[in-house]
């Protein structure tokens, strides 16, 4: 399921338009998005977590030279499905 499909079946479900399913999805796309940046975990209870992750900086081969590399540092996003979410897939 892609965004597009999200939001044909978010209108659906609420039985309103598509601009107003966009708004829904976008907001709540956008606050999962907000509480990770800010406070580094965001949890639905029956869902999931989202949770920021931080990744050190290691070493590395380049595939095309097969020369030894140092990949930067990172900062990523992790989700760990929730127990009622697994048993619902």
């Amino acid at each position: 399921m892609n965004k597009g499909e999200l939001i044909d079946f978010v209108a659906t479900e609420m039985e309103s338009t598509k601009a107003e399913a966009t708004k829904a999805v976008e907001a709540v796309m956008q606050a999962i998005q907000e509480g990770v940046k800010t406070k580094d975990k965001v949890t639905i209870t029956g869902f999931g977590t989202f949770q920021k992750k931080h990744r050190a900086e290691r070493q590395g081969i380049n595939p095309a030279t097969k020369q030894p590399m140092t990949i930067a540092a990172s900062t990523t996003c992790s989700f760990k499905p929730a127990t009622a979410f697994k048993e619902a897939i």
